[in-house]
C-alpha cells in the first residue's frame, strides 16, 4: 500500500469525508492539522501553492480536495 498523508483542518467537511473513507477502506494514513502545525502548513503551501484543504498525498501524487473515485484509483481499491 502506498503512503497516504492528509493535511486537514478541524472544521473541513471534505477532510472528514476523506478520513472516513480511508477508515472505511482500512487505509492507513497520517493526518496533519494545519491550523496547529505551522511547519506542516508551510509544507502544504509549498506543495500546492494554496491554503485549500484537504491536501491528500498518495505516494508521489498530490490532490487538493476530496474525490472518492480518484483516490480509490490511486490506491487501487474500489470506490
Amino acid at each position: 500500500m502506498k503512503n497516504v498523508t492528509i493535511y486537514t483542518t478541524p472544521t473541513c467537511h471534505f477532510c472528514k469525508m476523506a478520513k472516513d473513507f480511508f477508515a472505511e477502506k482500512n487505509v492507513e494514513f497520517t493526518a496533519f492539522d494545519v491550523t496547529t502545525d505551522a511547519a506542516k502548513r508551510e509544507e502544504m503551501i509549498q506543495m500546492t501553492g494554496q491554503l485549500g484543504v484537504p491536501v491528500i498525498v498518495i505516494g508521489e501524487d498530490i490532490m487538493v480536495g476530496f474525490d472518492r473515485a480518484k483516490i480509490a484509483d490511486k490506491l487501487g481499491i474500489a470506490a
